[in-house]
């Protein structure tokens, strides 16, 4: 196993890694949308969080060797169904090639943002 970590994406908040490479595989951990060049939460929008949430996975993948072409599953977690619609509509410019998914509600996010992210690709 190989632990992935890049100044491109926000460090983590907690004893775990941004991702883990493992054989042909690429696991990134959840992803929200703070400014890695800030470290502070981005606007509390969905479509803005959303697009920095994603943004910061891409970072990870890419320093794993891997793309969003090469993603195989996602997680998706939101803070409210509501925004699943326009959630969705920054989703489908990134992951372009529909991998598998699972989207989900939960009560609360770390720092209390609206989505946060994670993948399974190939390397």
């Amino acid at each position: 196993m190989e632990i992935i970590s890049t100044e491109k994406a926000p460090a983590a908040i907690g004893p775990y890694s941004q991702g883990m490479k493992t054989n042909e595989l690429l696991f990134t951990s959840g992803q929200i949308p703070i400014d890695p060049a800030t470290g502070q939460v981005v606007e509390a929008e969905i479509t803005v969080q959303a697009k920095q949430s994603i943004e910061n996975v891409g970072a990870v993948l890419a320093a794993g060797g891997s793309s969003f072409e090469k993603v195989i599953k996602t997680t998706c977690f939101l803070a409210d169904m509501k925004d699943f619609a326009a959630f969705n509509e920054v989703y489908a410019k990134y992951f372009t090639t529909n991998p598998a998914r699972s989207c989900v509600a939960v009560k609360t996010l770390p720092k209390g943002v609206l989505c946060e992210v994670e993948v399974i690709a190939e390397r």
